[in-house]
């Protein structure tokens, strides 16, 4: 008679999750003016009907929610989908006291940090990054809590530790006395020579990474002399590259100066970061590849800012920001002019988390208009992902990733830096028109 008792109470359970289930509300959004950069258009007046974590239905008119579902009114509002920033570093962000929190903070200082700076990111609309560059691997840990829902904070793509040669961008021994010098290698992410390229591939990997960063020239905020000079031989980037592709994962290559950049694309790296001193041949050939160029304008225009300042950088570091900086925002405009692709990122991390959207400006003062850099930060984002089956859109099947603004960014810009609202698969984050209501029986 027991064994009957529990069947029948199982049963009973199983029933009322399955009811349960059915009842399970839906979001209506009445978007008032849905930008489309799948399409390059704007429609008037459509209602999106989210179902959990995705875009069930897109379609015109403002429709009637059922009882029980939840209503959003974005009638007077832009909305489009959730923006994303393919070149962050969540786990830090710069300041005149940079180069002594290597020596001062832990690595549960950078993971607390990295979740304030994540929020303040999703908060400004971006629901997907990639971070280039991390400290002890946090934001592996960082994006697993993010998806677990532990923490907000946007989708996260990881490299985690970037990839360096002996004293090149990226080697965290750089600027340190000998004495306090650590002896690293591919497990720290520096290496030399084909073998240790593809065992720091294999241990980003084992890190749990989603994609590889490799600093192909010296950069500007290492402390080291050159901010161009090329810092990875042929083998050494085909050796990355060949091992990434068996692992699965793309490679992203910082890089300032034209002679590591044309062996980076040659080898066939899928993005290049910055491409400050990027030439017409490097052009040429990343048009015939397809490779990405991701600008950071937003980072070279800080850099040369902060340059101004006596002390700021160490003395090593200024005349590398004021030299390299401003050149970005030129090399941008001819690339776009040549037919690049451009896929938006900020480099955020070197500036202030949050403000993200500042690149957007950059964009369009590089010749973009307003709708293509809208979809630089959403359809081409979506394609250097390889995530365009379900990122960069507004259509059912899509991830419910939307946010929204009170002004016409097509008109304005500067409009993306006031994000009003914020829906991050399905879940509303921020919303300052506080008019979401569930509709009652």
């Amino acid at each position: 008679m027991r064994i009957w008792t529990y069947l029948l109470s199982g049963l009973v359970v199983a029933g009322s999750i399955w009811w349960q289930n059915l009842l399970v509300a839906r979001t209506f959004i009445h978007a008032g003016h849905l930008i489309d950069p799948g399409n390059a258009s704007v429609r008037q007046e459509v209602t999106l009907v989210i179902d959990q974590d995705r875009l069930a239905e897109v379609k015109s008119g403002f429709l009637k929610p059922a009882a029980g579902d939840q209503l959003v009114d974005l009638s007077k509002s832009w909305v489009l989908p959730g923006l994303m920033d393919m070149h962050t570093h969540l786990s830090f962000e710069y300041s005149k006291q940079a180069q002594l929190d290597r020596f001062t903070k832990n690595e549960a200082d950078y993971a607390i940090q990295a979740t304030l700076f994540a929020k303040r990111t999703l908060e400004a609309g971006f629901t997907t990054v990639r971070d280039l560059g991390d400290a002890y691997n946090v934001t592996v840990a960082l994006r697993n809590a993010i998806s677990k829902g532990t923490v907000d904070g946007p989708r996260i793509f990881t490299a985690a530790k970037s990839i360096a040669t002996t004293g090149g961008h990226a080697d965290p021994s750089n600027g340190m006395s000998a004495d306090l010098r650590p002896e690293i290698g591919p497990k720290q992410g520096v290496i030399n020579g084909p073998i240790e390229a593809r065992e720091a591939v294999r241990q980003r990997y084992k890190d749990g990474a989603d994609l590889i960063k490799i600093t192909a020239t010296a950069g500007v905020l290492s402390v080291a002399k050159s901010g161009d000079n090329p810092q990875f031989y042929d083998d050494e980037l085909k050796a990355v590259i060949a091992t990434a592709r068996d692992y699965g994962m793309r490679v992203a290559a910082h890089a300032h100066g034209a002679d590591g950049m044309k062996r980076a694309v040659l080898a066939g790296v899928d993005s290049i970061e910055h491409g400050t001193f990027m030439n017409d041949e490097i052009m040429s050939l990343m048009k015939r590849r397809g490779t990405y160029l991701v600008p950071t304008i937003t980072a070279g225009q800080w850099v040369a800012e902060k340059a101004k300042i006596e002390g700021f950088f160490p003395r090593l570091v200024q005349p590398k920001a004021e030299r390299i900086g401003p050149k970005i925002l030129a090399t941008v405009e001819k690339a776009w002019k040549e037919g690049v692709n451009i896929a938006f990122g900020t480099d955020t991390g070197v500036s202030q988390h949050g403000r993200n959207a500042q690149e957007f400006v950059y964009l369009v003062q590089a010749g973009l208009t307003p709708m293509e850099a809208i979809q630089s930060a959403t359809v081409e984002a979506a394609k250097l992902l390889n995530a365009s089956d379900y990122l960069g859109h507004i259509a059912p099947g899509f991830k419910a990733d939307i946010v929204a603004t009170d002004k016409n960014p097509l008109e304005q810009i500067e409009a993306l830096q006031a994000i009003s609202f914020v829906m991050k698969e399905g879940r509303i984050v921020k919303d300052l028109s506080s008019q979401s209501t569930p509709l009652s029986h």
